[in-house]
């Protein structure tokens, strides 16, 4: 017995796999008359041949020798145990087995390197069907044999040719029988061999070798339960009388119900159908009439009434109700990519109508249930405001829990952007100075020149659109009041933005035309010094713009805090003239503040001195157009109680 082994480091796992030949049909092998078919137990096929005659030619040839009393092919000195032509292989055991042995008793090892020379042969090692793999550490793998031999598997073909080049010789090419297709070799060795069509087994290096299967005699019937018919290279299936095939398999026809068997069921199938339909008509016009009278019973509480009476009995025709999915198309059904705005009473979608008209949607948060019943009517009035420095007010929403406002669209943004953004541009004392008599213009037509005057009340830098040209609107009057009639209508609850905030407003919860002049004042500290109104994060420093400029006034430091981008000789008059106006905006006491017309008047006079440098030359011109001074220029100078009520608002907001 010959053992060939090895060792592996490692737990005992052992999987052995030998793959030494592929299974194929069984056939009768193809020879040529008048040579051997078989050796022993071994068919010969040709190309394959027992004598020189016998053989495609002496690559294929073998000798039928006896072996210890039984015959055996031998290609040379190897014995063939078996020959594949459908798979284009010969098994053949082999005495070529390289050995490493050990001898204890010298402590030596002894090699023995065998080898198996293929050249000028049709044969190469097969390197897919000679495997051995053992998986694991430290495993012993055995293969064991009686014979000294290993099997071994050989690739062959016919010739070193591509199909496309041997088919040009017809003397020379081997596949010869009809029904026979020629294949390239799959290795790195090109050649070809040949094999039976699809349908048909042989030989097909015989004439007439390839013979058509029956696949009706198979043991199992291809057709299943159904009739096969055998077919050149192929088979058919059909079905018994009363089966028909369907994916391959015969099945029995389901026999139709008569028609009055049939009827309760289908009658009932209807039936179903149409009381889920019904049910489902009855929800949806329910639902659809549920939310109507909760669209209605909002449009009413909203004054919607009032205020589609008014707009009839006004001709209103430039304000519009919207409805709630009018507004929801614009804006994308309110998406996050159209928000251009976010403040205190709500959000800013940009929206584009029907009508292919750009709009602003400002979806309100909340609103006082005491203007919930005047608020279509307040509407109407804020429609009618008509001013070139003033956000038009197109129409609103009144079906929803919260209206909708619908506004103009302004393209270039808010003037806190302009003011605190990272644009990197400088922005000239005369755009500053346009900015802010256009807002005093818009503030001093909402106080006094539309047919009934509005509060702001919420007026700061982000509350001041820029169109291309830098020109000012006014907008968002979530904040806005009419102006009250009597006493009883100024106590409100104190809103708006902190560092805006009139101290007076604070205190007594009054709002008045003068808390639109005092937050204004703080937009002209903005312009001036390109600071935020109020900082929680400054360090070491005042948090409040407001109450830091009155300081640097009281101490005749103005063009500490004052922007360096407008600093300069020519210009240092005009701003001490604009800081001079803030200041009185700023006073403690409202009555103590000039109106917004008297600021906007005083605004326009610096704005023409600015656009006729010339004046400025001219003392007594200039003190014409700049104006006599007024109780506002003689207005008392701040006071202590001023500084500690700011102080006092700060330390709250910080703390709260």
């Amino acid at each position: 017995m010959t053992k060939l082994g090895f060792l592996l480091s490692g737990y005992i796992f052992l999987s052995l796999l030998g793959i030494w030949v592929v299974a194929t049909a069984v056939v009768p092998a193809g020879h040529r008359p008048g040579c051997p078919a078989k050796c022993g137990d071994v068919d010969i096929p040709f190309p394959f041949g027992i004598r020189e005659q016998c053989a495609l030619h002496n690559g294929f040839k073998l000798n039928c020798t006896t072996v210890e009393g039984v015959k055996k092919p031998l290609w040379w000195d190897v014995e063939v145990a078996k020959i594949s032509l459908a798979n284009g292989t010969a098994t053949m055991n082999t005495k070529a087995i390289s050995r490493q042995c050990y001898f204890p008793a010298n402590r030596t090892m002894r090699y023995r390197n065998a080898w198996l020379n293929l050249t000028e042969t049709p044969f190469w090692i097969s390197e897919v069907d000679n495997t051995v793999v053992v998986i694991g550490c430290n495993t012993l793998a055995y293969m064991m044999s009686s014979s000294g031999k290993v099997p071994i598997v050989l690739n062959w073909q016919i010739a070193e040719l591509a199909c496309e080049d041997a088919k040009k010789n017809t003397s020379s090419y081997a596949c010869v029988s009809s029904h026979s297709v020629c294949v390239d070799s799959t290795t790195h060795k090109p050649g070809y061999r040949c094999n039976c069509s699809e349908g048909y087994e042989g030989n097909p290096y015989i004439a007439d070798g390839c013979r058509d299967i029956d696949e009706c005699r198979r043991l199992v019937n291809p057709c299943g339960d159904g009739i096969c018919e055998n077919t050149p290279g192929n088979y058919s299936c059909s079905c018994y009388l009363g089966n028909y095939m369907t994916n391959g398999v015969c099945v029995p026809i389901q026999k139709k119900p008569s028609r009055f068997q049939a009827m309760p069921v289908v009658g009932a199938s209807v039936g179903l159908v149409v009381l889920v339909i019904v049910v489902a008509c009855a929800c949806l016009i329910q639902e659809r009439r549920k939310l109507r009278n909760m669209k209605l019973a909002y449009f009413r509480q909203h004054g919607g009434t009032i205020l589609f009476e008014e707009m009839k009995s006004q001709q209103c025709n430039a304000f519009k109700i919207f409805s709630e999915e009018e507004l929801q198309q614009a804006t994308n059904r309110f998406s996050e990519k159209q928000v251009i705005g976010r403040g205190g009473h709500g959000t800013v979608y940009k929206g584009l109508l029907k009508s292919n008209v750009e709009v602003a949607v400002k979806r309100c948060m909340t609103i006082d249930e005491q203007h919930k019943k005047e608020f279509g009517k307040e509407m109407l009035i804020l429609a009618q405001i008509n001013h070139r420095n003033v956000v038009k007010l197109l129409g609103c929403c009144l079906e929803v829990e919260v209206p909708m406002l619908v506004y103009e669209f302004v393209p270039n943004g808010t003037l806190f952007d302009l003011i605190h953004g990272n644009h990197g541009w400088r922005i000239s004392l005369a755009t500053r100075l346009g900015i802010a008599h256009d807002s005093a213009e818009a503030l001093s037509y909402l106080h006094s020149g539309a047919s009934t005057p509005i509060l702001h009340g919420d007026v700061k830098s982000s509350n001041i659109l820029l169109d291309d040209n830098h020109k000012a609107k006014v907008s968002d009057f979530g904040a806005s009041i009419l102006a009250p009639t009597d006493e009883s209508q100024f106590v409100t609850l104190v809103q708006g933005t902190c560092g805006y905030l009139d101290p007076e407003y604070m205190q007594t919860c009054q709002l008045t035309d003068k808390s639109d002049v005092y937050s204004f004042g703080v937009v002209l500290l903005e312009l001036l010094t390109c600071k935020k109104p109020f900082n929680l994060d400054a360090l070491g420093q005042e948090k409040s713009l407001s109450i830091m400029f009155m300081s640097a006034m009281k101490e005749n430091r103005l063009e500490v805090i004052l922007d360096d981008g407008i600093k300069g000789e020519d210009s240092m008059e005009i701003l001490e003239e604009i800081a001079e106006l803030a200041k009185h905006c700023l006073e403690m006491s409202g009555e103590n503040r000039p109106s917004m017309k008297e600021v906007a008047e005083k605004l326009d006079r610096l704005r023409k001195v600015m656009h006729h440098p010339w004046v400025q030359q001219n003392p007594e011109e200039m003190e014409s157009l700049l104006g006599e001074p007024s109780a506002m220029a003689h207005s008392t100078i701040v006071s202590d109680q001023y500084f500690s009520i700011e102080k006092k608002a700060v330390t709250n907001l910080q703390s709260g």
